[in-house]
């Protein structure tokens, strides 16, 4: 017969066995969420990052078509003010623009990125090429992009063309505004569900430009001036 004592020193090894099962499963579905972020496949893990943080987007998600076009020639001031076409944003924008997008691809669209955090570097340099406060925010104010908070966006469908919204992007013309009522249903449809979907996903609109969308609140951020490492 076992004695008591011999009892419980089984018990007790059978249940550090189940403990370490549980870690090792515990560690193992960590691990495994760690490479997914690393991987860009997860939103998961966001331990020690504040939310105030410039992070880049593809680093937490490659479910994005990013087209930077301050890195191109292809905008309305005609030159290139990007060193390179990274899309940098908070944290706390990243997290609520990757739940955007995972709404739009359930209808298999998905968001193309136009612009994102602009260095206020690059603000006073767009300033100095088209200083009208109509079409560039003067940066003794500064706009929401220099907060890390604003995104210039578009969709794509399947295949990654663009859902006709009615006017390009950068277009500052009275069609522009959500307002406008001369559209087709379809473009106005268009429209109207980027904007419903970006506003659930705690963002507002710009009343002006169907393409910007600012995250809630982010105008109380600093002005910032994070320059990105391009290589």
């Amino acid at each position: 017969m076992i004695s008591f004592n011999k009892y419980l020193f089984l018990i007790s090894i059978l249940l550090c066995i189940g403990c370490k099962t549980s870690e090792s499963a515990a560690y193992k579905s960590k691990q495994a969420l760690k490479n997914n972020y690393l991987n860009g496949n997860s939103i998961a893990i966001y331990d020690g990052i504040s939310d105030t943080t410039f992070v880049k987007l593809k680093n937490f998600s490659n479910n994005f078509v990013v087209d930077m076009k301050y890195a191109t020639e292809d905008n309305f001031l005609k030159q290139k003010v990007y060193a390179c076409g990274e899309c940098y944003l908070r944290l706390k924008t990243i997290k609520y623009l990757i739940t955007a997008n995972t709404e739009f691809q359930k209808k298999g669209y998905r968001i193309k990125l136009l612009d994102c955090y602009r260095p206020l570097d690059v603000q006073k340099k767009m300033w100095e090429l088209v200083p009208n406060a109509d079409y560039v925010a003067d940066p003794k104010k500064g706009s929401v992009h220099n907060r890390g908070g604003a995104v210039d966006i578009t969709l794509v469908d399947a295949k990654g063309k663009e859902l006709d919204m009615g006017t390009p992007f950068d277009f500052f013309g009275p069609e522009a505004s959500h307002k406008y009522q001369g559209f087709s249903n379809k473009i106005s449809k268009n429209r109207i569900y980027l904007k419903e979907v970006m506003l659930q996903n705690n963002f507002k609109s710009f009343d002006s430009e169907w393409w910007h969308y600012n995250l809630s609140e982010s105008t109380k951020e600093k002005l910032a001036n994070f320059q990105w490492d391009c290589n």
